[in-house]
């Protein structure tokens, strides 16, 4: 039976009159690579910001290994971390002096800042950009970059928002193989727009429109519960082929 990283329970956040994420409930498992899909405004972002403690509950909870978002954000915020799609690199700093930075911030000691830098930069292939500064990295490595700064503080649980968008295709096939090595090691939630990338790397995709769960399961599982072949037609029929 697999263990349950993250469980949410009716979780809802509203701003004002709106509900962004309306009660939503599923789980995910320790060393999944878990599909967060949606159009914008469907509540992905919204939803994250309440696992990291970004964003105040304001209904419902979640437990992310044991630890409630409401009750024990303290004990959650050392095993989460999250890759956001916009690179937040130090431009000026090397990318070495990136991995410190992120590391003394947590609290690292000097010890385990030094193996845990070692171990990402070696699964990373980050050795021949070591002691370049960021600013000078491509889009391609700076994302790369920008994952093992979410890593190197060793979560459990790490968020992957776009971590592809605006790559070209070689970079973005690098970016899947980076994101492929790290399955099974690691709970992974990966948000995206490119439904083929969701397809290729996910073990389970949820989608969400409004605020609300409109599907969840395997890429095949969604496309056949539409009578589909191709993740986009069974994505836009799920959604309901609404933008908003």
């Amino acid at each position: 039976m697999m263990k349950t990283a993250i469980k949410i329970d009716n979780l809802t956040k509203k701003f004002g009159p709106k509900t962004a994420v309306n009660k939503v409930s599923f789980e995910i498992y320790d060393g999944e690579l878990f599909g967060l899909l949606g159009v914008n405004g469907a509540g992905k972002t919204t939803t994250i910001r309440m696992l990291t403690g970004l964003s105040a509950v304001t209904d419902g909870d979640a437990e992310i290994f044991g630890h409630s978002i409401k009750k024990d954000l303290q004990k959650v915020k050392p095993i989460v971390n999250v890759s956001t799609q916009e690179t937040a690199v130090a431009g000026n700093l090397t990318v070495k002096e990136n991995l410190e930075l992120i590391a003394n911030i947590y609290g690292m000691k000097k010890n385990e800042m030094e193996e845990s830098i070692e171990s990402i930069v070696k699964s990373l292939e980050l050795n021949e950009v070591l002691s370049q500064k960021a600013k000078t990295l491509s889009g391609g490595w700076q994302r790369r970059l920008s994952i093992a700064m979410a890593l190197v503080t060793k979560p459990k649980v790490i968020f992957l928002d776009e971590p592809t968008l605006g790559l070209d295709v070689i970079a973005r096939r690098e970016l899947w193989n980076v994101v492929t090595s790290l399955k099974g090691k690691i709970t992974i939630i990966l948000t995206t727009h490119y439904l083929e990338e969701a397809e290729a790397l996910c073990d389970r995709i949820a989608v969400m429109a409004k605020g609300n769960i409109m599907a969840l399961g395997t890429a095949e599982e969604l496309k056949k519960s539409v009578n589909k072949t191709n993740i986009e037609d069974a994505f836009i029929e799920i959604v309901g082929g609404e933008k908003k």
